[in-house]
């Protein structure tokens, strides 16, 4: 005869969060630096398929000269890389523009050997010409391809992974309505191949992804706009209030919402000649 067995201890059903509960949540989280494990349950991103942060790594093991990271946020990545490299460069250099990014770069980045050094996304790199063998960045608000070309020595690499046209545009449109066709074609990496080449470098790798975003919950909404600034200017909870409460509905209703985000990887190297300066 079967023994009976035993049966699992019924577990109280959580409460489900109110839409104000939600809000507070989203709206108090600290927005420093560009580590994303916050969301770990309540919003995806697919990755793109060539592993940005392990190339890099990939990259530093093999690099003879001193590197630059262009806009480290709060230098995670670079750390990341830095810390799975076969070998360290033998200087490591980051620029950030956000005073609190800075000071988290300058804690996170210190067991590294690298120095973060504070420049404004949109001033010329505080570096001599012809200084870096190797210059990354990921997700830089505007490639500066004279400023990337002139700090480069002759043969260096420029390696970075850029937000691509109309990312996420699903819920920047939501909540700012149809946007104008310039503002969804900015950022198309055919346009920064020829910027690029513009400036004296010669692109060897360019791809591009979209790749699909989920977002479970109001208050990864609400963190990811505030912490990703220049998707909705401006935002905050009391301006957007009605728009938040709607989309959370739809979001309790749907199981979640969805966006996608688009990305390219751009490698470009400078000529081993003496190149003339692309500004006279």
């Amino acid at each position: 005869m079967t023994q009976p067995q035993p049966q699992p201890r019924t577990q109280p059903r959580t409460r489900a969060r109110t839409f104000d509960e939600l809000l507070a949540e989203g709206a108090s989280v600290p927005t420093e630096g560009w580590d994303f494990s916050w969301f770990e349950g309540r919003a995806t991103e697919a990755r793109p398929s060539w592993g940005y942060a392990t190339t890099v790594a990939g990259r530093l093991g093999a690099v003879d000269g001193p590197v630059l990271d262009v806009q480290t946020g709060g230098g995670e990545v670079l750390a990341f890389a830095l810390g799975r490299a076969a070998r360290r460069p033998p200087l490591v250099a980051a620029t950030e523009g956000w005073p609190p990014n800075v000071r988290k770069a300058a804690h996170t980045l210190r067991p590294y050997g690298a120095t973060v050094v504070a420049a404004a996304e949109d001033a010329p790199l505080p570096f001599a010409d012809a200084s870096f063998s190797l210059v990354t960045s990921r997700h830089p608000v505007r490639p500066l391809w004279h400023e990337i070309a002139r700090v480069l020595r002759p043969g260096g690499t420029y390696l970075a992974q850029h937000v691509g046209p109309a990312s996420a545009f699903e819920l920047v449109e939501y909540f700012l309505g149809p946007l104008p066709e310039e503002s969804r074609t900015a950022r198309d990496p055919e346009r920064e191949r020829r910027d690029a080449e513009a400036a004296g470098l010669e692109v060897v790798d360019l791809r591009a992804e979209r790749l699909r975003m989920e977002f479970h919950d109001i208050a990864a909404v609400v963190h990811f706009l505030r912490k990703v600034i220049w998707m909705v200017p401006g935002f905050t909870v009391e301006a957007y209030r009605p728009r938040l409460r709607e989309l959370h509905e739809g979001i309790e209703a749907e199981g979640c919402f969805v966006a996608h985000s688009s990305r390219h990887l751009v490698e470009a190297r400078r000529s081993e000649a003496r190149a003339h300066d692309p500004r006279a």
